[in-house]
């Protein structure tokens, strides 16, 4: 009397999902990347993200970091500027109109330019995570966000 083995039945459970990187997809949005490559372009305009990857046609369009990265910005830029000027007001006191020609124009040039690094990460980082349609083995009972 043969013993067979039994029928293995491969499911979607069962299969190991591809290994993603938060760190390194962070990192290449950070830089404007695509965060699975790391070499196609995120961007098409300033804040406007390309519809896919040109190299490894990652769709982009399941992204939500729209509102997300500006306050992300403030907040960086707010824990720059706030320390520093307290400490330049402690230590030199210089006249308030020097201050403001100094803080004025650091914290909107600072903003403006972290706006698309901040905004690239966040993508990375929700593409690394499987957020918000990502996952291309999400169940499909799931509604969308």
């Amino acid at each position: 009397m043969e013993v067979t083995p039994p029928t293995v039945v491969w499911t979607r459970d069962g299969a190991e999902p591809e290994k993603r990187d938060v760190w390194s997809a962070m990192k290449r949005g950070f830089l404007g990347r695509c965060p699975r490559c790391g070499k196609g372009k995120l961007f098409r305009k300033f804040l406007k993200c390309d519809g896919h990857c040109p190299v490894c046609d990652l769709d982009f369009s399941p992204h939500r970091a729209d509102d997300l990265p500006a306050y992300l910005v403030i907040v960086i830029v707010g824990h720059i500027v706030v320390p520093t000027a307290l400490w330049i007001e402690t230590d030199y006191s210089p006249p308030v109109w020097l201050q403001l020609a100094i803080y004025l124009p650091f914290t909107l040039f600072a903003s403006l330019a972290l706006l698309q690094p901040v905004k690239g990460a966040v993508i990375g980082l929700q593409w690394a995570l499987r957020m918000h349609g990502f996952d291309e083995n999400a169940p499909s009972d799931i509604p969308p966000v």
